[in-house]
């Protein structure tokens, strides 16, 4: 009777034993799966803790000793610096597509984090473009966009539609309202500026400028040289040429040593997006009564932080993520057409001569 009492404790003790492992595993199984739910709202959670360690950071300009991309990729290095991460600087002497995709792919090889790239080409880079991000490296476009296929965000340093119109409006201050204008641009290719060029277009349509006369669009390709040559043959093709609008920094500095060279101040008016540094002169002389831009140093600066939330995954380059852009404070994402995103710097600035001077030294 004793033995059969204790076979019949043992029996029970077993069978309670068993129980509790068995509420156990549930109570395991269900503590995990809250705590999964719970940390993908958290980024402190355990289960998504950051990869705080130095990455590789890649950005392209469109082309190397181009004193805009200079300082584009000098805010680039700084922003890293802060975030502590390696940065790799590439420009291809031309500014070519072809030029671009050699350099995309040898950062592909090198197993970057992450690329920004200033397109030559907002079309011919989407092969190489996507082969990287295929690979898992984050690819974003700054400055002049690729397509939105071919990125997860673009870092755009003003609102192209604000540009657009405020140059016309500029050069329709300047000129009188009245006479012929031309566009000295970069690359026929170039999106950011094909973009503005549709915006120019666009305000001339209003009868305010009626009296108006764009006469044509010419290419200087971002070189120093090409861009005095188109702007000598703007003047000799049309001799009544009241106004030269130039959205490239290298094309405004050298319509302004034109201008100068040939004693044509106060006959031909200029604007455009120039360097305070590479303007001043023509600013201060008159040649150039105003232009616009905005810190190139600054565009770089966002793009870098950009680049690091899209490694971490703070951001995806979904409309509506925010992140934090060290000095620059929070930035948000929004709508870039149709199908992409963007990331807004700021308005474009207007530099003259009761401001140059002290911009001329900063950048």
């Amino acid at each position: 009777m004793k033995r059969r009492l204790i076979l019949m404790l043992m029996f029970l003790l077993s069978i309670s034993l068993l129980a509790a492992a068995c509420g156990g595993n549930n109570n395991s199984g269900n503590t995990g799966n809250s705590g999964a739910s719970g940390t993908e709202g958290n980024s402190s959670g355990q289960a998504e803790a950051k990869d705080d360690t130095p990455k590789k950071h890649a950005i392209i300009f469109k082309n190397a000793g181009n004193p805009y991309g200079e300082k584009m990729i000098e805010g680039f290095r700084e922003a890293m610096a802060e975030l502590g991460h390696e940065v790799i600087a590439k420009a291809p002497d031309q500014p070519t597509a072809e030029a671009q995709i050699q350099i995309i792919e040898e950062l592909i090889a090198q197993k970057v984090d992450s690329i920004a790239i200033a397109a030559n080409d907002s079309d011919a880079l989407e092969p190489a473009l996507k082969k990287a991000m295929d690979r898992g490296i984050k690819v974003l476009s700054l400055d002049s966009a690729v397509n939105a296929n071919s990125r997860l965000v673009h870092v755009n340093q003003a609102d192209p539609e604000r540009i657009g119109r405020t140059l016309i409006q500029a050069i329709h201050e300047m000129i009188g309202g009245e006479g012929q204008i031309a566009i000295l641009s970069a690359t026929s290719q170039a999106t950011n500026q094909n973009i503005w060029i549709e915006w120019m277009k666009k305000e001339l349509e209003n009868p305010v400028y009626a009296n108006i006369e764009l006469v044509k669009v010419a290419y200087g390709d971002d070189l120093r040289d090409k861009s005095v040559s188109e702007t000598e043959g703007l003047l000799k093709s049309y001799p009544d040429l009241k106004g030269i609008i130039a959205p490239t920094t290298v094309g405004i500095a050298a319509a302004g040593k034109v201008l100068i060279d040939k004693g044509l101040k106060g006959q031909v008016q200029l604007t455009g997006l120039g360097l305070p540094s590479e303007m001043a002169e023509y600013i201060e002389s008159g040649v150039c009564q105003w232009m616009y831009l905005w810190n190139p140093i600054d565009v770089g600066y966002l793009a870098a932080y950009a680049a690091d939330a899209l490694v971490k995954g703070d951001i995806t380059g979904a409309v509506g993520e925010t992140f934090k852009a060290g000095r620059l404070g929070e930035k948000s994402i929004v709508r870039d057409g149709e199908d992409g995103t963007q990331i807004m710097l700021g308005d474009p600035f207007r530099f003259d001569q009761s401001n140059i001077a002290e911009w001329k030294n900063v950048y």
